[in-house]
């Protein structure tokens, strides 16, 4: 059994890369060990869940209860039903300090995403996350990052300044994901229309730079080591639409990529495959 450290921002994760992860782990047999800023319980994006304000009336107190585009962009139900029983979980009720972790402490690493720049730059920008990053990596223990959790990753840096992930292959949400869905919420959240953007482009950057896929290849020793899925790969379709998430049944839409013990995946919609590889991994590296 192999002992796995989440860390979580303390608002404003992304509750399918948490709770999905959280669930297959622990039924795979390792124990699952949560920390946050300030040892209180994290909460999920409430956007996330109920999928309420990502319409055009989601501003209107009474209709925001309607949602419609929200439907599709929430956590799907099995990950709502896992972020309930997550929410019971003795291990996420009761978590660390981020400030008392120690990779010395645990087996293994997996850095969950969120969007939503009112809680989750505090988890990208943490010079305690990097340097507890960058441990793992020294150690060359199991990692394992989705979304924006590879953001985290990108800029952890080791003792020659270069990245963790320098030299690696990586996937993380790509361009296409991220603008698809920001353009989309534009329209429909039209009072609060960079809800899907964390980071925005200062003045003479071009569009995209301060995306997920930009920044993360920018800490690349190749920028051909950002990985997306190719063109003749099966279901492509599937797995470029953003309309279609896999399950513990069918992980034709998903998309990850493993490098030595780093593994990474793009959005919510990998995220079972994601989680059952990181269960091997860890099951493979003898702990």
């Amino acid at each position: 059994m192999a002992t796995v450290l989440i860390p979580l921002p303390h608002i404003d994760y992304d509750p399918s890369e948490v709770a999905v992860p959280w669930r297959v782990l622990t039924e795979a047999g390792h124990r699952v060990v949560f920390a946050t800023p300030d040892g209180h319980i994290a909460a999920a994006d409430p956007i996330m869940l109920s999928g309420e304000g990502l319409d055009l009336w989601g501003w209107i107190p009474g209709l925001r209860r309607l949602p419609l585009f929200g439907l599709l962009l929430r956590a799907n139900r099995d990950a709502r039903r896992d972020h309930a029983l997550l929410a019971q979980d003795k291990a996420f009720r009761a978590p660390l300090h981020w400030d008392a972790t120690d990779a010395a402490m645990f087996d293994g690493l997996l850095l969950p995403g969120g969007h939503c720049a009112r809680g989750v730059r505090i988890y990208l920008e943490s010079d305690e996350l990097k340097n507890l990053v960058a441990a793992f990596f020294a150690a060359d223990k199991p990692v394992a990052a989705i979304c924006h959790g590879v953001l985290l990753a990108a800029r952890s840096r080791r003792d020659n300044g270069r990245s963790v992930l320098y030299g690696r292959r990586t996937t993380a949400l790509t361009w296409a994901l991220e603008k698809s869905a920001w353009s989309l919420t534009r329209i429909t959240r039209f009072w609060d229309p960079h809800y899907y953007r964390t980071y925005r482009e200062e003045p003479g950057q071009p569009v995209g730079y301060m995306s997920v896929q930009q920044e993360v290849t920018r800490a690349l020793a190749d920028p051909a080591d950002f990985l997306d899925v190719p063109n003749d790969a099966p279901h492509y379709r599937r797995k470029t639409s953003g309309l279609v998430r896999d399950s513990d049944n069918d992980d034709t839409p998903a998309f990850v990529v493993r490098d030595g013990n780093y593994l990474s995946a793009r959005w919510p919609g990998d995220v079972h495959r994601f989680a059952h590889e990181f269960a091997l991994m860890l099951a493979g590296a003898g702990t």
